[in-house]
């Protein structure tokens, strides 16, 4: 009898010992096991529990939700589900995750953007890498208080935003948002960049409105000085920009097309053949280096380029219109030969 009941207790003792290794190992252990190095898991504004549970399946991030639950509850989680960007390593165990997630310990995303030609595209743009959709983006950012906040109007709050990659939580609000590329501009206009800008006899946004002339004439950057210089020059002497890609945005154009000259009877602020002076703003979000190179433009007399016959994509510059134009019809030759009439 003393034996038998000596094993009972040792069988006891053993299974407990399992049953305590296996609730261990399931709290503490790698709970979260997939193919992949790590896994992102989302959790919009307003979820609870159960949403978090079923996008942890989904996802693949767990297979079932008993554990997961049981800690949540020990934790009291239900009650402080946290909205956010999650990134979940391989290995992780569940009282780990319960804890991250508890503690709104999420993680960030970094937005890109570049080539941007307008807000709507910018928004498009912003939007993938956090939780607001593109319309609440635009909705802030062309709202009248904003600009009229951020010292901008609605045709130049564009250049507020400068091509570059931005760390942010997912969870960011588009007011929040913009008031951190807010912070990276003023960080951007530096004491020497004001500078610049005032010797020039241009404002912050002037500077961002050529530039993105200048961006728009030219993919090359070694060029963008010169060309700089020339409309600088044709601002000095009261000469019309005469900038194709101004016209272009008025026309909602495609930069490929080519203007002709009955495009240019167009009534719009952004003729540059009808009105001398800069456009009302920006006509695309232009990149710092271009921002630079008006700000420290060449030295030159020229008033006119044109792009090479070679197609090369950079230019070739003037001084004289007759000149101009022998480049001109070299350039128009060459997109004729190629078949591009328009």
């Amino acid at each position: 009898m003393k034996k038998l009941l000596l094993f009972l207790v040792l069988l006891a003792i053993a299974i407990g010992g399992f049953l305590a290794w296996r609730m261990w190992k399931e709290v503490f252990g790698p709970g979260v096991k997939f193919s992949v190095e790590e896994k992102v898991l989302l959790i919009p504004g307003g979820a609870d529990l159960d949403q978090v549970l079923d996008s942890l399946i989904g996802e693949g991030i767990i297979n079932d939700d008993k554990t997961f639950r049981w800690i949540a509850e020990r934790k009291k989680y239900a009650d402080r589900v946290r909205p956010g960007r999650y990134v979940v390593p391989s290995g992780m165990s569940m009282n780990a995750l319960v804890n991250k997630l508890r503690n709104g310990e999420q993680d960030p995303v970094r937005i890109t953007f570049t080539n941007i030609r307008n807000i709507p595209e910018l928004a498009g743009q912003i939007a993938k890498y956090i939780e607001a959709d593109s319309l609440a983006v635009i909705d802030e950012i062309l709202a009248p208080a904003t600009a009229k906040r951020l010292g901008f109007t609605r045709e130049t709050i564009i250049s507020l935003f400068l091509p570059n990659t931005y760390e942010v939580w997912w969870t960011v609000k588009p007011d929040e948002l913009i008031d951190r590329f807010a912070k990276e501009y003023k960080r951007f206009w530096n004491p020497e960049r004001q500078a610049a800008a005032r010797a020039l006899g241009l404002s912050r946004s002037e500077v961002s409105t050529l530039a993105s002339i200048v961006q728009a004439e030219t993919g090359k950057a070694a060029d963008a000085p010169m060309i700089a210089s020339v409309y600088l020059n044709r601002l000095r002497i009261g000469m019309p920009l005469q900038a194709d890609p101004t016209l272009k945005y008025a026309l909602g154009m495609d930069t490929l097309n080519r203007v002709l000259h009955v495009d240019k009877q167009v009534d719009s602020p952004y003729n540059t053949y009808t009105r001398t002076g800069l456009p009302p703003g920006p006509i695309n979000l232009p990149e710092p280096r271009y921002i630079d190179a008006v700000l420290h433009p060449a030295k030159s007399n020229y008033l006119y380029f044109c792009a090479r016959e070679d197609l090369s994509g950079y230019s070739n510059f003037s001084t004289t219109y007759q000149q101009h134009m022998v480049n001109a019809r070299r350039y128009q030759q060459a997109l004729n030969k190629r078949g591009i009439f328009r």
